[in-house]
């Protein structure tokens, strides 16, 4: 039985194909040339083509799915692709061919429809997972700084109305499971073990099929932003300005006061752009780890535990209420954050924006040079965020004046989440 462009037979991709004994498309993650390198084909239009675990889109599966049952999208319907090659070339730079160096994102994923055009002319579904425009930021922020004589116009980088102009490159996850495997010191036996029971059992390849080694796992990906010449980024000689920034949607977006998210990414947008109008480039990379990857529900019930709790909030017990509500004090785990700046062949930053440990621990341990280290303005710190900056500095966080006192730390209490 079938309905238009669909069956009722369901095909189990548990184990291989019937007659497949290998890979129709073996990926060789690492290798000289894309071509050897291979496509990442991550939907069935012709039964033994995919060779990933999961799905394009991550997550927007689902609504994908939904868009087929309902009937608004033909599950056979294949993107049209002409046009839509990046607005700037990147790369190839040698970190791409370092299976060690990039293992969370496909460093070809951005020009497939140009290296493997005769495979797609030939029928094989093979679709992007990097999209690289250009775009305008506007922020309130950029036009207080102008206002204020930090920044000035320049109408190239910044314009007078406050538009900053912008490369922006989008970019979806693509695990390569030996590598991830190996960045987090566990055995790929062990990973997948993990993954198929965290997710439910929801990936049975995960366990059942060791040849498929790159899985598109369904979680969010990041965002760059690049100010100035992104050629600049991997040529050694150029100054680099740097933040990367882990989504606070309650902060970044609504501008909720509790935490300092959107004052150090303004802040970091604002140093940025600076850079690239002395003749440097600026760099924002944006993550989606809402939460510090816990999720904002469980960040909203750990707002209420600190609120609530005997003596108020206070920075002394501000990650001990984390770990109450979620078991862990922070699930993002930076191992993987260095990848997109390997992809854009950078080596050293010579301003990172950030006072986070465990991203400059990440950087260090890739590889990646660190000049300097930028803390946050202390005019940028809202009232109510006090009890979270002092709790980071504590807990190892980047600071010029060095870490509070235990006493100091008693002291915050009632500063923060009054408004909560």
């Amino acid at each position: 039985m079938t309905t238009p462009n669909r069956t009722s037979h369901i095909r189990l991709t548990s184990h291989p194909e019937p007659g497949q004994a290998v890979l129709r498309h073996p990926i060789r993650w690492g290798a000289s040339t894309p071509q050897e390198r291979g496509p990442i084909i991550g939907t069935v239009t012709r039964a033994g083509e995919r060779n990933v675990i999961g799905a394009h889109g991550g997550a927007y599966g689902l609504y994908r799915a939904l868009a087929v049952s309902s009937g608004a999208l033909n599950p056979l319907a294949r993107p049209d692709l002409t046009n839509t090659s990046p607005a700037v070339q990147i790369g190839p730079y040698e970190q791409w061919f370092d299976p060690a160096k990039i293992v969370s994102i496909d460093p070809w994923g951005h020009i497939p429809q140009d290296i493997f055009a005769r495979r797609i002319a030939e029928g094989l579904d093979i679709r992007p997972t990097i999209a690289v425009t250009r775009a305008r930021l506007n922020m309130p922020e950029i036009l207080t700084a102008m206002r204020d004589k930090r920044l000035a116009a320049d109408e190239q980088i910044l314009k007078s109305n406050g538009d900053i102009a912008v490369t922006k490159i989008a970019i979806d996850p693509v695990w390569y499971l030996p590598g991830i495997a190996a960045r987090f010191k566990v055995t790929e036996n062990e990973l997948r073990r993990t993954l198929f029971e965290q997710t439910g059992g929801m990936y049975p390849e995960l366990v059942t099929r060791p040849d498929l080694e790159v899985f598109l796992p369904p979680i969010g990906g990041a965002t760059a932003y690049v100010f100035g010449d992104v050629a600049k980024l991997a040529d050694g000689r150029s100054r680099i300005t740097c933040r990367v920034h882990d989504e606070c949607n309650g902060s970044d977006v609504f501008g909720s006061d509790i935490c300092t998210c959107r004052p150090y990414l303004t802040h970091g947008i604002e140093e940025c752009v600076r850079e690239a109008q002395s003749g440097g480039v600026g760099l924002i990379v944006y993550n989606r780890k809402e939460g510090r990857a816990l999720g904002e529900v469980t960040k909203f019930l750990v707002y209420n535990a600190r609120k609530r709790q005997e003596g108020g909030d206070t920075a002394a017990t501000y990650f001990e209420r984390t770990e109450c509500v979620a078991g862990v004090q922070d699930a993002r785990f930076q191992q993987l954050m260095p990848d997109p700046l390997h992809w854009l062949g950078i080596s050293k930053i010579h301003r990172f924006v950030s006072m986070s440990n465990m991203k400059y621990d990440a950087l260090i341990d890739a590889g990646i040079v660190v000049a300097e280290r930028v803390p946050i303005p202390d005019e940028l710190i809202p009232p109510d965020a006090s009890v979270e900056m002092e709790a980071k500095k504590a807990a190892g966080y980047f600071a010029p004046q060095g870490a509070p006192s235990a006493e100091d730390l008693k002291n915050t209490a009632g500063r923060g989440l009054e408004k909560y």
